[in-house]
């Protein structure tokens, strides 16, 4: 290593070509001449927060060193009304399935009519997510967000006016457009990790995210059948009931519609990764939707992961729209368990999903717990199967628990993956592929395994589920792990990715301070 003296051209200037940015040993030049200063982790910390413009360089340092970076507190609130919105948006869908045969006898319709109350929310998503994936890409976070919450909002005060027995189609057209906001919302969780969360922490948040869709499916089944019990009710008692759960609905959205319009911001200040800072660093123009998909399709281990991802997803999805179905084939007169299974499943997903994230974030080691994930959810699907008609409820309770535990905890594994093996495309439009494969996946395995319950008996359909997660098992030990976002969070690059800053001294600058290549393992 040699240094110019201190009078010579930009003194402090450093070459770290293929070191970490925020490496805790930093090297700097003083006015005694010192070559190389070893700064404490809180020092290191102070010098990477503070601004670094010209004539506020941070002591010790007299060049541009890294990427400014830095955490928020206001992640947290961006995180918290997210979840909160996605929440409602998924108690919306499921508030009709619960108390079904109520809504059919309050509009006298027929069950199909009501059960297209929940399935408008798959078919939605299919032709909109690249739409929706593009203005996400191309308008940002922030208008996404609000057009999520808002037309979740709107589809809520549309309901307030449903509630008279002839208008079967205002309700409707009020989950109609639910169903769109889903579009909005679903994508997000990934983004918002990646654009407001550190690298220690981004796959905690992701999966915090998701968990808010979860709690949402979960306060949908306990709420409605007690807002609107199913007691011999006249039909104004049963229509003001319903018009407590629906204005209810509507003051919450409401609310979180305007903590969206105030509180969520379109990106922190100073990225919170270099992962971040090199997507920020790159010009807008160089960016092109068209070619992101295509670069996502040519990729075959997102590909792979997108086909294993639809199994898990779609499989889930299944057994939850036939749990109810399933359980009274072999408990006669048990459908307020079943209701409560289902709760089960979906209570111990949420802590399989948080648990999950914090692994994550802990080990990095996305394909080997995606791996594990999903050949444990593999081995409680055929120990359901088994042990459904055991006539021991409790035994459901149990396995349906642990069930949930594992499919739903391999959610916001796959979201993540998907954004490591992607990197650096957008984390939008990755995850809303993988949303549209588990809603594809999702309505030909209800089809299917429906099918084959109703003409033989359940264990049937299950089985079909375990032969297509088998082979959800082989398609995944089959991807390739190529960790790129955390390859740059790291330091490491290699010829597809440049994480280089914008202000990055220029070739006469950085022979301020050299080093040779066999040095740069030693620093």
């Amino acid at each position: 290593m040699s240094a110019e003296p201190q009078n010579g051209p930009k003194a402090g200037c450093v070459a770290l070509n293929g070191v970490p940015r925020d490496s805790p040993t930093v090297v700097v030049s003083g006015a005694l001449g010192r070559l190389q200063t070893q700064l404490a982790p809180e020092e290191e910390t102070q010098i990477r927060l503070l601004p670094m413009t010209p004539g506020e360089e941070p002591p010790g340092a007299e060049g541009p060193l890294a990427p400014r970076t830095a955490l928020t507190p206001r992640r947290f609130v961006v995180l918290l009304i997210f979840s909160l919105y996605s929440m409602v948006n998924a108690f919306q869908w499921i508030q009709y399935s619960i108390i079904s045969n109520i809504f059919e006898g309050f509009y006298g319709v027929s069950s199909l009519h009501i059960n297209w109350l929940s399935m408008v929310y798959m078919l939605a998503y299919v032709p909109l997510i690249f739409p929706a994936t593009w203005l996400l890409d191309t308008r940002g976070l922030r208008l996404t967000a609000l057009l999520g919450s808002g037309l979740n909002c709107l589809g809520a005060w549309v309901k307030c006016g449903s509630v008279q027995q002839h208008l079967f189609w205002v309700t409707m057209l009020g989950q109609s457009l639910c169903s769109v906001a889903q579009v909005f919302i679903l994508g997000l969780p990934s983004r918002i990790a990646s654009v407001w969360f550190g690298p220690t922490e981004v796959s905690t948040a992701c999966a915090t995210a998701v968990l808010g869709n979860q709690l949402g499916t979960a306060v949908g089944f306990l709420l409605p059948p007690v807002l609107v019990p199913s007691s011999h009710n006249t039909t104004e008692l049963l229509a003001y009931n319903i018009s407590t759960m629906f204005y209810g609905t509507s003051a919450i959205s409401t609310l979180l519609f305007i903590l969206t319009i105030i509180a969520f911001k379109e990106k922190p200040r100073y990225p919170p990764s270099r992962a971040q800072a090199a997507i920020q660093d790159s010009p807008p123009a160089e960016y092109s939707y068209k070619n992101s998909i295509m670069n996502l399709f040519k990729n075959i281990p997102f590909v792979l992961l997108l086909i294993t991802y639809g199994i898990m997803t779609g499989a889930f999805y299944s057994v939850s729209t036939l749990l109810n179905q399933m359980i009274l084939t072999y408990y006669k007169g048990e459908e307020v368990n079943a209701g409560r299974i289902g709760l089960t499943l979906v209570v111990a997903g949420m802590v399989g999903s948080i648990l999950c994230g914090l692994w994550l974030d802990y080990t990095k080691t996305y394909k080997q717990t995606t791996l594990v994930v999903y050949i444990l959810s593999f081995l409680g699907m055929v120990i359901f199967t088994f042990t459904l008609d055991l006539q021991y409820i409790i035994i459901v309770f149990f396995t349906g628990g642990v069930l949930g535990f594992f499919m739903t905890g391999y959610l916001p594994l796959g979201f993540e993956f998907a954004v490591e093996i992607t990197y650096p495309e957008s984390e939008g439009t990755s995850s809303g592929l993988l949303n549209a494969a588990a809603q594809i996946f999702g309505i030909l395995f209800t089809l299917a395994q429906g099918k084959l319950t109703s003409d033989y008996d359940p264990r049937a359909g299950n089985l079909f589920l375990c032969a297509w997660m088998f082979v959800g098992i082989i398609l995944t030990a089959l991807i390739k792990s190529d960790l790129r976002r955390q390859n740059i969070n790291t330091g490491i690059t290699n010829g597809d990715i440049k994480a280089m800053p914008v202000d990055s001294p220029t070739d006469e600058e950085s022979k301020t301070v050299m080093m040779s290549k066999q040095s740069e393992p030693a620093v």
